[in-house]
């Protein structure tokens, strides 16, 4: 029995080198994925274009400006002075935001009183628009913040001047100091490389099972392994071991790059990962295994296995919060491995968590491949007899 399956691992091996396709599918997914999402994709908002109009014209509104100026998160490229030039600004997407200043901004500053600030944005992107909001916002409140300690200072010093000594003046005070764990400067490619290890292992294993088997329906050598002595779980084995192989291969070559290229930190255990990997090949692999017995061609294959692969990807969690979707959908991601690995690979990445964390999704993983790899292998085995 394991002659006949080292015979078969060997010619699988044999036959995806030799392949043109399954080469090109062995090499450019993981190095694709990983260039898009480790430069290209990035949620990160910095250099912000916005035009300023000021409507108020004085040393104070300046002063916010200056502010808007001296942030790396924004760039003014226009000086607006038309209320038509903003809806022509924002209607080609020229600039992602208008801060408008009102008239009476510096004058009710002065006061002491409350002065308002209009931030119009360009909401086509919702995402960008939020950060681009939030930004701005808190540039007002920090220059809104040291004006009225520049207030409270005056105040000081008019009291002292009045009375010929010192004076105390105690007001109350918050001050708010935040801190970000597990990605300090709130990088998105932190977020991001480490899920493309969920992204790469799943197509290319899915994918290459699938077509592995199916290939051999195309070319007519299937009935030829059906009247040799090989057993069906034999056979099953000698298929799916070879792309286990390369699920774990595909982990430690984009593991390794996201360290040394983008420099991911990586604070959790290398065995966990790739015990973890093991665990998720069970489900996908035993996906490959029920394509193949669903299709005919290896065109067929490949459509069939973007076409579990897409949703699953979608209701992973990868790029979109599971929080967020509605509450049916939520509960459908239950049944979805990519959430769990999802999850696993991140903690494992940013956190450094270990069983005593991870420990559910490694059981909903272990569970779910079973099942998966259970009944295609039933169905596989149907097919043959």
């Amino acid at each position: 029995m394991v002659n006949r399956i080292r015979e078969i691992i060997r010619k699988e091996f044999y036959q995806a080198l030799r392949e043109p396709r399954m080469r090109v599918l062995l090499i450019l997914p993981p190095l694709i994925q990983l260039i898009i999402f480790g430069y290209a994709v990035s949620l990160d908002v910095e250099n912000g274009r916005i035009a300023w109009m000021d409507l108020d014209r004085t040393s104070t509104s300046r002063g916010l400006l200056a502010a808007f100026e001296g942030s790396r998160y924004f760039r003014v490229t226009a000086m607006l002075t038309r209320e038509s030039e903003v809806r022509d600004l924002l209607d080609r997407g020229k600039v992602q935001a208008v801060v408008r200043v009102l008239p009476g901004f510096g004058r009710e500053i002065q006061r002491g009183q409350m002065a308002a600030v209009q931030i119009l944005v360009e909401g086509s992107n919702s995402n960008t628009a939020s950060i681009i909001s939030n930004y701005a916002t808190k540039t007002v409140f920090a220059y809104a913040s040291r004006m009225l300690a520049q207030q409270r200072a005056d105040q000081l010093v008019g009291r002292s001047a009045a009375v010929g000594g010192p004076v105390s003046l105690s007001l109350p005070t918050l001050a708010v100091r935040s801190r970000v764990w597990f990605n300090p400067n709130l990088q998105s490619r932190n977020y991001f490389v480490p899920g493309v290890v969920v992204n790469i292992i799943a197509l290319v294993t899915i994918m290459l099972t699938a077509m592995s088997i199916v290939r051999e329906k195309e070319i007519g050598t299937m009935e030829q392994l059906m009247v040799t002595p090989i057993r069906p779980v034999e056979l099953m084995l000698g298929k799916v071991l070879p792309f286990a192989l390369v699920g774990i291969l595909e982990v430690i070559l984009v593991t390794v790059a996201a360290l040394l290229v983008f420099h991911i930190p990586f604070r959790g255990s290398s065995l966990l990962l790739l015990g973890c990997a093991t665990l998720f090949l069970l489900t996908t692999l035993g996906s490959g295994l029920f394509l193949s017995t669903i299709s005919q061609t290896q065109q067929q294959a490949m459509m069939a296995s973007f076409l579990f692969f897409m949703p699953a990807f979608m209701l992973s969690g990868f790029a979109f919060p599971i929080h967020n979707m509605p509450l049916a959908i939520q509960y459908l991601t239950y049944v979805n491995p990519l959430r769990y690995f999802v999850e696993i690979v991140r903690g494992i990445f940013l956190k450094g968590t270990g069983v005593s964390i991870l420990w559910p999704q490694m059981l909903a993983l272990t569970a779910i491949g079973l099942a998966v790899l259970g009944l295609s292998s039933l169905r596989f085995r149907k097919r043959l007899d």
